[in-house]
């Protein structure tokens, strides 16, 4: 079974970008292959990752399900489903992504929550690591979308909400006993100071502070023109920083 690695927090900490660069240094390390899971409904995983995405669960569902795609004959409709789904991942270098995209009808992604948990379970048996990008917000937690975690990194920026947010994963995670072996805080954005003067909220979280990833200009300038974050040179601040997380989380 796949070692199993979630990002959580709230919207705008960085949490795409994390995800990203662990897979970049899981890759670099000889860690692959790894399964990427994009369960964010704002999906850029594949951006930061440089991978085109092909199709995501929502969409092919929806074509399923209004008949926009001719099932052979003699299959099941869950035997077409997972066909179509292994046909859909998008295939990079020791790296394939699964994109979940938005929910099939208003506010409703109960199908696609459960495709992802099936087809995560079914399709890590064929990788060594699995990095799941969750949503902002606690929705695939408390639907046990993202379950049987052995690491659960969990990413605020430097902001006293972001902080707070931190917290109710922490407590979401707690009441409903979801299976994570190990549990970090992460905060992004980090200038000098900024730990100093969010050090009270952070130990009213109860998750252990393991690094911090700077503010970095180099970052901006590469969302600014569209480049995978994967391409960062190996003396980025960033990359140096998810490394040393990497590495203290005894990943690497």
């Amino acid at each position: 079974m796949a070692f199993q690695i979630a990002v959580a927090g709230k919207g705008g900490t960085g949490k795409t970008t994390f995800s990203s660069l662990v897979i970049r240094q899981l890759i670099k390390n000889g860690k692959g292959p790894v399964l990427a899971v994009d369960a964010d409904a704002n999906a850029n995983l594949g951006e930061a990752l440089g991978l085109n995405v092909k199709d995501t669960l929502s969409e092919l569902l929806a074509r399923i399900n209004n008949n926009l795609e001719p099932m052979p004959a003699g299959m099941t409709k869950d035997q077409f489903v997972e066909y179509k789904v292994h046909q859909s991942l998008s295939e990079g270098d020791d790296v394939d992504l699964m994109v979940m995209g938005g929910p099939e009808g208003p506010g409703c992604y109960c199908f696609a929550n459960n495709l992802v948990k099936g087809f995560t379970a079914e399709l890590s048996k064929d990788y060594d690591y699995v990095v799941m990008d969750n949503e902002a917000g606690l929705e695939h937690l408390s639907r046990r979308t993202t379950q049987n975690i052995d690491v659960l990194f969990v990413v605020s920026d430097s902001s006293a909400r972001g902080i707070r947010s931190a917290k109710r994963v922490k407590d979401l995670v707690d009441s409903i006993k979801l299976t994570v072996k190990k549990m970090y805080l992460i905060v992004t954005k980090v200038e000098e100071g900024s730990i100093e003067a969010l050090q009270s909220e952070i130990d009213r979280t109860g998750i252990e502070l393991i690094g911090t990833i700077p503010l970095d200009a180099q970052v901006r300038e590469y969302d600014l023109h569209s480049k995978a974050l994967v391409s960062l040179p190996d003396d980025s601040p960033v990359v140096a920083a998810v490394t040393d997380i990497l590495k203290k989380a005894s990943i690497l």
